[in-house]
């Protein structure tokens, strides 16, 4: 049974900091995707970054490339979204998802599990 545990969200001021963190288990944490989605009242669910757990290569979305930083700790089962000079236009629920197998994609649909969401209010 694969879980997924986000924690880490919160309200911060604008050009503040937040570290998100999820927590996988249930499964073998090798080769496979792990990606950070938020989704805004009224809006899609976008992609935010992702990262390769096999290669560590990742990937972020236009709007949070510099600001934020995804990461993971093998021996924790864990990935970390390090979230730095955020804006009001971040705030949103955000969501950890995991995908069996290599390749990270931008789309939600090739997801295999969701974390509960974790929601992060910038003022």
């Amino acid at each position: 049974h694969v879980q997924l545990v986000e924690s880490g969200g919160g309200s911060v001021q604008a050009g503040g900091s937040l570290r998100l963190s999820c927590a996988a288990s249930g499964y073998t944490y090798n080769r496979n995707c792990m990606a950070w989605f938020r989704q805004a009242p009224g809006k899609e669910r976008e992609g935010v970054a992702r990262i390769a757990t096999g290669s560590g290569n990742t990937y972020y979305a236009d709007s949070v490339k510099g600001r934020f930083t995804i990461s993971q700790d093998n021996a924790k089962n864990t990935v970390y979204l390090q979230m730095d000079s955020l804006k009001p236009e971040d705030t949103a629920t955000y969501y950890c998802a995991l995908r069996a197998g290599a390749a990270c994609y931008t789309d939600a649909r090739p997801y295999d599990y969701w974390g509960q969401g974790t929601q992060v209010t910038v003022s």
